[in-house]
């Protein structure tokens, strides 16, 4: 459990809004839908497959005014995964004209977390380990020398996916096809002074 000094985001009814975005949107025929549970969070259930796409995804509603969390360091995640691989990404306003909504598919800023094969993984996800990304491929710059930086005063949106790809472009060593079923339980936010355990 996260400390009390912790800031909870997103636990039962608080995932209201969140939505399924899978990889049919690119070709792929991957399924599976959200509900939400007042005790057990996110419930996601469907079926990963690998051939045309090869992912699923939870995908908040767009923050707006964004979330400032610029009085944190990292997010706790309570996650039943199956002892999958997944990657969570956030969404940042860019602070300088809207050149990243620009980019097709969007920057995010990307970190891969394992799970246990039973029961419910806490995960710590520091925001310094997190990486930019535009389709599951790393960036270090952008158009016109702009290097992106996170803002953690301007996020805009969070997803959790199950990829075939992992945060470097590379193949997801923890990917599985075939049936899923995903508990989100819970996500906070964390400072340096807060602890989990």
């Amino acid at each position: 459990m996260p400390a009390a000094d912790a800031r909870v985001l997103f636990r039962g009814d608080d995932f209201a809004g969140w939505h399924a975005l899978n990889d049919p949107i690119m070709g792929g025929r991957s399924s599976g839908q959200v509900r939400i549970h007042s005790q057990q969070g996110l419930l996601f259930d469907g079926e990963v497959v690998e051939q045309g796409g090869g992912f699923i995804s939870a995908r908040s509603p767009q923050f707006s005014p964004p979330l400032d969390l610029s009085s944190y360091t990292a997010l706790h995640l309570e996650i039943a995964g199956e002892g999958r691989r997944f990657k969570l990404a956030l969404a940042c306003s860019d602070g300088v004209g809207g050149l990243t909504n620009l980019i097709p598919g969007g920057l995010r800023w990307v970190s891969e977390f394992a799970t246990d094969a039973a029961g419910i993984s806490e995960v710590l996800i520091p925001f310094d380990s997190l990486s930019a990304s535009v389709r599951a491929q790393p960036v270090q710059s952008l158009p016109l020398g702009y290097v992106p930086r996170f803002d953690a005063s301007r996020i805009t949106r969070l997803q959790l996916l199950h990829s075939k790809f992992d945060d470097q472009g590379g193949l997801n060593q923890g990917f599985r096809a075939g049936p899923i079923a995903m508990q989100l339980r819970q996500i906070s936010a964390l400072s340096q002074s807060a602890s989990v355990g």
